[in-house]
């Protein structure tokens, strides 16, 4: 009763558009706790935006970088982007004022944008698993196999997938089309999401595609384990006439290293959708709502962190961009590191 009391009075009743009678009354949410997360937030948006900006112009300027791994986190990278662009923001706008200052069109948008970025980047995890199965199983036919011609063609179909998945969806279930969207007042741009809904994407944009990527990579260290077996066996003498295909250690520590993004990934992913099976609806509004969107948001920051922690490419060419090195005639030739990592 105490909090409830103490959260009553950090919230300060007005009206969104007060020269319009039929607007939406606005709760401005004060008080030290909201003003703290306020900046956490904005710092976590910038922060986004920053370093996936770091990744997109490192694979993007130098050519050493020109790979298809490294096509797949570039893709990663504009999916979080987007997040840190434009999901954020609004999300925190939201998380301050319940006043939708946007416009219809931008409401109907909005969920678009959401809907593809989350979905690019699982689209974008999805081919990393296929990617590191190809290089860990056939690591000798892996170049002739996967280009980079090849690998940008499988990027653009699979956001065009995407896009047409989330503009589908969105209209079968009456969230486009402005004159349909949840507004009892002018001001309002509430996201209703029905369990039916729910269910659904549980089993089309997670489990589904999340079976897939889980169950790549339990081979990706079946076949990475069996390989070590047989590089151990070598060493002790063992006959060197079994046709041993043995892995580089860049591409161990590559399957590695994105596997611990697939981890993060679904670790800010399955809260959501637990609690989403026991909810029958859930509003843009709600508490739970604001904190399980916010743990998969938070995500989009944290992968440029794993690879500046895994990547000696990456730290290199940070490097370079922060002090404007990259200006400098012939840098995209550069070499950020002698063996590949």
């Amino acid at each position: 009763m105490e909090l409830r009391g103490q959260y009553q009075q950090n919230i300060t009743v007005q009206y969104c558009f007060p020269d319009n009678n039929a607007s939406c009354r606005k709760e401005v949410r004060t008080g030290p706790a909201y003003i703290f997360l306020f900046f956490f937030l904005s710092c976590v948006s910038v922060f986004t935006v920053f370093l996936n900006l770091l990744v997109i112009i490192s694979i993007s300027h130098f050519k050493q970088l020109h790979t298809p791994t490294n096509l797949l986190i570039l893709s990663l990278a504009v999916a979080d982007l987007l997040v840190g662009l434009f999901v954020m923001p609004v999300n925190i706008m939201q998380l301050i004022t319940t006043c939708w200052y946007l416009g219809k069109v931008a409401c109907s948008i909005f969920p678009v944008i959401n809907s593809l970025s989350l979905s690019g980047s699982l689209c974008s995890l999805i081919l990393i698993a296929v990617d590191r199965y190809i290089a860990v199983s056939d690591p000798l036919l892996y170049s002739s196999r996967i280009t980079v011609c090849k690998m940008s063609l499988y990027i653009i179909l699979g956001w065009s997938f995407c896009l047409l998945y989330v503009i589908i969806f969105m209209y079968s279930n009456d969230h486009l089309t402005p004159s349909q969207m949840s507004t009892r007042c002018y001001g309002q741009c509430v996201l209703i999401i029905k369990h039916s809904w729910v269910i659904a994407g549980i089993v089309i944009s997670f489990l589904a595609p999340c079976s897939v990527i889980l169950v790549l990579y339990s081979l990706i260290f079946n076949v990475a384990r069996h390989q070590a077996k047989a590089i151990r066996a070598v060493k002790n003498g063992a006959s060197h006439q079994h046709g041993v295909k043995v892995l580089s250690s860049s591409e161990t520590k590559a399957a590695k290293t994105l596997s611990i993004v697939i981890v993060v990934y679904l670790s800010c992913w399955i809260p959501y959708y637990i609690c989403s099976l026991f909810v029958k609806y859930i509003t843009s509004l709600s508490v739970m709502w604001i904190l399980f969107i916010w743990l998969i948001l938070i995500n989009s920051c944290m992968n440029p962190l794993i690879y500046a922690i895994f990547y000696q490419w990456f730290r290199a060419s940070v490097k370079y961009i922060v002090t404007c090195r990259i200006f400098e005639s012939s840098s995209s030739r550069l070499h950020l590191f002698s063996d590949h990592v």
